[in-house]
């Protein structure tokens, strides 16, 4: 018996989804190490093992493949815990980092500080050297400023060097020549060259993804021949994959150059395991959010794929490589309580993290987490937590929260837990929001997915700050990321910069450009051991009106390509720019601007088939446990409530709230406005039944 495993490294717990061939589906948590997380990943699957009847060699000699996500590099731009870097850059624009794009992030505060650089301006070295926007020279390379500007960096002890110089997107000849100067003088420093990091127009965004590229590839790197050399010595000889941003997956030998593009690896496959579950129910489009011990991320899935953008941020700093578009907020389960100067009560985005963690885990903590509130309002039965492997301290939670919230505010005990689990509901509450608001989108148009070991204590209270009505906790809900990504492609995106009037465009080296892109990706995939037959290439075009400052991304079929159908490809970025920005200008017959040319590269591979449920009707008082004393927020007040084996329900089940359906690896909170049913994939299903949510 073979199996595929997918893991999902997060702050607090390292989730583990197992495949097995022509079996079932299982899900394991384990604490992460923050220190070495492969740590964590080797004791997840030797808990894996040992639940298998396994030895952990007997384990991975019988397993094909592994999927991992991990937030290595993200805590590395987090904590600045990234590599020593240097940069080497065209001479007059050396300060680029810090001038960034010229614009206030607060235009109306003037106490607002600027994001410091990665890179400090002394090891941020200008070179003589200059090519036009077309690739001609304007000046040559001084290979004497190239060589200076190496051996200082590599005296000052830099670990990464990024190289990018003015218009190289036009011309890579200069970066070439420096990046050869550069390996010969520091054979052992991780080289980053935009050329190949990311080979398009605005100087800014180049610069910055290169640098961010080149603070987190040793980290990366290191982690990943850690965790290689582990499972080898293990025993493992299958296939490993690394999460991609992008939400695909890749080889580590790729990740490894292109480190940046894991950024957001940990929540990337998120949405692909919801579209596995919402096509149960013939629903397209949804909001996924994932609440984690540490973090609370919301993302978005339309017509069936995980909405993307073509650049971000990550902690204020510019990275414009393809990332699913995820909202990211400090509210998770171990996010802090705390009473500001004004007394205000506040939660997160401080986080106790997996050590110490919460004040109930009785491992040194003695700060208030919202798992403390969620303890003390009844929602965790202190006996049951994870399944029973992690017993919980009521008395350390009360202990904290009076302490530190109750005292202070002159609340009671359950007073002030009842407070703190309002103020997180509504800090996950305005992240739905920048995700569907602030995109012109109404969330009630959408299911809400819950995923995430805490999400689904939240979920009604979330739903109902927002006006949805309809959510669905999957059955593999804690763990919904290391699913996904058993169920995520093998993606590799490209860009190359062409401005032009699309009018005017040279139709013959756009294509070569296209196949050029194309030929590369196939390269990768074949690498990655794809079939031709499962490979797909899909091209996209960033468009604007002439004199825009911004681009829309515009799908071009590869017939339009090849026909230069120019009327097809305005059409579809004039009805793209309407549903955006509430306008369009075919009217007035304003020219369109090409900016980038995208293509993406994709491997198809067999996701596993989700196990479906027998029915067991309607009637679920064969799973009913016992009873608990819990808070309900619609009545504000401590009622009893039944309490449901999630294991023991049948498809069709249904059980109206309040109540509560624990499982070994999540607790689901239905409140007295809800009724879930449980569906054919296991997923719980709650509508609203009130008159409004």
């Amino acid at each position: 018996m073979s199996f595929r495993i997918g893991i999902d490294v997060g702050g607090t717990f390292t989730d583990i989804f197992v495949c097995e061939e022509g079996g079932d589906a299982e899900t394991f948590k384990v604490l992460s190490t923050p220190r070495d997380p492969s740590i964590g990943v080797l004791e997840g699957l030797a808990a894996v093992a040992a639940a298998k009847g396994l030895t952990p060699e007997e384990l991975a000699a019988r397993t094909t493949s592994i999927v991992h996500g991990t937030t290595v590099t993200t805590n590395a731009v987090l904590t600045r815990g990234g590599a020593r870097t240097g940069l080497i850059t065209t001479r007059g624009v050396r300060d680029a980092l810090e001038m960034r794009r010229g614009i206030r992030e607060r235009q109306y505060d003037n106490r607002f500080r600027n994001v410091v650089p990665l890179v400090p301006r002394r090891r941020r070295h200008a070179v003589t050297g200059r090519l036009d926007y077309r690739g001609d020279e304007v000046e040559p390379l001084s290979r004497g400023d190239v060589l200076a500007a190496a051996e200082a960096l590599a005296r000052d002890g830099c670990e990464a060097i990024a190289i990018c110089f003015m218009n190289a997107f036009a011309d890579a000849v200069h970066e070439q020549e420096a990046a050869a100067i550069v390996r010969e003088v520091c054979p052992d420093v991780a080289l980053s060259v935009s050329t190949h990091v990311l080979p398009t127009v605005r100087f800014y965004d180049r610069v910055s993804t290169t640098v961010l590229n080149a603070y987190v590839s040793p980290v990366l790197g290191e982690y990943l021949d850690r965790l290689t050399e582990k499972l080898t010595q293990t025993g493992f000889r299958g296939v490993l994959l690394i999460m991609q941003s992008n939400g695909g997956v890749a080889a580590p030998e790729v990740t490894a150059t292109r480190a940046a593009g894991t950024l957001l690896s940990g929540p990337a496959a998120g949405p692909e395991a919801a579209v596995a579950y919402t096509h149960e129910h013939d629903r397209r489009d949804a909001v996924l959010v994932d609440m984690g011990g540490t973090s609370f991320d919301a993302s978005l899935v339309q017509g069936g794929a995980a909405a993307l953008e073509a650049a971000g941020e990550i902690d204020r700093l510019r990275i414009a490589l393809p990332m699913l578009s995820i909202v990211t907020i400090g509210a998770g389960g171990g996010s802090i309580g705390w009473v500001d100067e004004g007394g205000l009560l506040r939660m997160g985005p401080q986080s106790a993290g997996a050590l110490p963690g919460p004040a109930c885990y009785d491992r040194g903590g003695e700060l208030p987490t919202c798992t403390d509130a969620d303890l003390v309002l009844g929602y965790l039965d202190p006996a049951y937590f994870a399944g029973g492997k992690l017993p919980l301290s009521v008395e350390n939670a009360r202990r904290a929260i009076d302490a530190h919230i109750g005292a202070p505010l002159g609340l009671a005990v359950e007073q002030a837990a009842a407070g703190m689990y309002r103020v997180i509901n509504i800090n996950m509450a305005h992240g739905v929001r920048e995700i569907t608001t602030r995109r012109g989108l109404d969330p009630r148009e959408f299911p809400l997915v819950i995923a995430g070991g805490a999400g689904a204590l939240h979920a009604c209270m979330i739903a109902r700050e927002l006006g949805m009505t309809s959510l669905l906790v999957p059955r593999t809900a804690s763990t919904l990321c290391a699913a996904g990504m058993l169920m995520s492609d093998l993606r590799h995106d490209f860009v190359r910069s062409f401005v032009t009037r699309l009018a005017d465009a040279d139709w013959e080296r756009l294509r070569a450009m296209v196949a050029a892109m194309v030929a590369e990706g196939a390269g990768h995939l074949a690498a990655e051991g794809v079939s031709d037959d499962r490979v797909a290439h899909h091209v996209a075009f960033d468009l604007r009106y002439v004199k825009q400052y911004h681009e829309v991304t515009v799908p071009v079929a590869a017939e339009h390509l090849e026909s230069a159908d120019l009327a097809v490809i305005g059409e579809a970025f004039h009805v793209a720019h309407d549903r955006l920005y509430g306008y369009e200008l075919r009217a007035e017959g304003t020219p369109l601007e090409l900016i980038n040319v995208r293509v993406r590269s994709v491997g198809r591979v067999h996701a596993p088939q989700l196990p479906r449920l027998p029915s067991g009707g309607a009637d679920a008082d064969g799973a009913v446990k016992g009873r608990r004393r819990v808070f309900v927020p619609e009545s504000e007040s401590f009622e009893r409530v039944a309490v449901y084996d999630g294991h023991a329900l049948a498809a069709d089940n249904v059980v109206a709230g309040p109540a509560l359906i624990e499982r070994t690896d999540t607790t689901i909170f239905v409140s007295a406005s809800f009724t879930a049913r449980v569906d054919a994939l296991g997923s719980c299903v709650l509508r609203c039944t009130a008159g409004e949510a």
